[in-house]
């Protein structure tokens, strides 16, 4: 008698419980994740000539030129000119380094 009444609690505390880990991880770990993507996806397709940037792979260097046609871009660095996937491109130096006056406006 003691085991099956046993057995019935932690029944229902797995049931309430599963759907709990997966709405934490959804929270914590899938949203987040989510949303950096599209916020990537958005700056990588607004991205434009002049801007100084960051490559995935730590490259410093300016955006010379863009080519549609195959997602790329030319970077200019202090070794020359590269030509990289837009994808490689992280994030945007120009932004960064503004005064912080100038980026609350």
């Amino acid at each position: 008698m003691y085991q099956t009444i046993f057995l019935q609690g932690s029944t229902y505390g797995n049931i309430i419980l599963i759907p709990l880990m997966f709405l934490v991880l959804y929270l914590f770990m899938i949203r987040p994740q989510i949303k950096k993507q599209k916020n990537e996806k958005n700056f990588q397709s607004t991205i434009k000539k002049g801007s100084k940037i960051v490559t995935t792979s730590g490259i410093h260097g300016k955006i010379v030129d863009l080519i549609d046609s195959d997602n790329t871009c030319v970077i200019e660095t202090s070794a020359g000119k590269i030509k990289f996937e837009r994808s490689a491109i992280s994030m945007e130096l120009s932004k960064k380094y503004l005064p912080k006056d100038i980026k609350k406006k």
